[in-house]
This record gives C-alpha cells, sequence and structure tokens, in this order.
C-alpha cells in the first residue's frame, strides 16, 4: 500500500492510499482530516455560553436544557450525515467500480456502478465561488445510443483534492478501463 500526502481544493491537508490487489483491480481512498476536538469544543462552548446568556436574561432553566439537546442532536446528525473522514473508488476491471464514502461515526455509503455502464472516466473542471476547480468523474454509457453519455457521476465529492491528486486517480482508473478495452481483441 502506498500513501501520498496532497491538499484538497480549500488547502486541507489529505492523503491517497493507493493499493493494487492485481493488475486490473486497484482501491484508490482519500482521507480527509479528522474532526479537531478543538473545533468541536470551541462551537460547542460558544452555543452553551449564549445559551447561557438567554438564561441570565429570562432566568427559564428550559434555555439551558434546549441548548444542550440542540447541540448534541446537532453533533450526532454532523457526525452520521455530514462529516466525511475517508472516501474510495474500488476499481475492478471485470465488475465494476465501487464508491464509497465513510462518515466520522463509522457510518459507510456504498454505490457500485457495474463496467458495462462506464463509458470513461474523466476529470472534468468548475467554476465555484470565483475559482477553477477540478474534480473526477464517472460518465455513464447511455444505453438508447452508445456514443451517448447518461450520467455523470462526480466523485470525492467532500474531499475536493486538487488536480495533482486527481491526475494520480485518473491515471489508474484509465490503466484498468484500457485493460478492459483491450482484452476482448486480444482474445
Amino acid at each position: 500500500m502506498e500513501e501520498r500526502r496532497y491538499r484538497s481544493a480549500s488547502g486541507a491537508p489529505i492523503a491517497l492510499r493507493r493499493r493494487q490487489h492485481s493488475a486490473s483491480c486497484r482501491e484508490l481512498a482519500v482521507r480527509c482530516p479528522r474532526l479537531q476536538l478543538h473545533s468541536l469544543s470551541a462551537s460547542t462552548s460558544a452555543a452553551w455560553l449564549a445559551a447561557y446568556g438567554l438564561f441570565v436574561l429570562t432566568e427559564n432553566s428550559m434555555v439551558l436544557s434546549a441548548a444542550i439537546f440542540i447541540t448534541l442532536i446537532g453533533l450526532i446528525i454532523y457526525l452520521h450525515f455530514v462529516k466525511i473522514d475517508q472516501e474510495s473508488l474500488l476499481v475492478i476491471g471485470s465488475l465494476g467500480i465501487q464508491v464509497t464514502s465513510s462518515y466520522a461515526s463509522g457510518k459507510e455509503s456504498t454505490t457500485f456502478i457495474e463496467m458495462n455502464q462506464v463509458k470513461d472516466v474523466v476529470i472534468n473542471e468548475a467554476i465555484h465561488m470565483q475559482k477553477v476547480i477540478y474534480y473526477l468523474c464517472i460518465l455513464l454509457q447511455d444505453p438508447g445510443d452508445p456514443q451517448g453519455v447518461s450520467e455523470v457521476v462526480p466523485l470525492f465529492q467532500s474531499s475536493k483534492p486538487r488536480l495533482d491528486c486527481l491526475i494520480e486517480v485518473y491515471k489508474s482508473c484509465q490503466e484498468i478501463l484500457e485493460q478492459r478495452k483491450t482484452a476482448p481483441q486480444s482474445s
């Protein structure tokens, strides 16, 4: 297993782990920075200080109880549905592409795309907040039109790696896709 350090589009450090299981099977995982305790405690403290200020003004203890309850529920929702620790891409030349997102709470979300649906994997660009950002996406083949694209599936939406990291992932995917294209011709 090989690990390289990169930066995200926002400048945060990320790590790309590359594991080659066989010539036609590779796993590429982008790890985001873990949730920082100081940022979590700062936001929790700010919410609870504001609630204490309201408690002093209103002398109603329900304000403090509500602040604690809302903060805890908000944290659970954030960890379970928003904060993604790792996004991985498993490319198996004979089967397909599996995209997995691992959340901070331990929950995983997995999508599988059959290889006969994959037209290509490309790096695309977009303009976001007066900045050009790059993203990797899978182009799905239109069943009615072999030359057409039915859907674009963006990858690594949470980690948003910069172009140098995306090129590394792109090259790995293209090597496997090229093997798939040349395999039927050689047999």
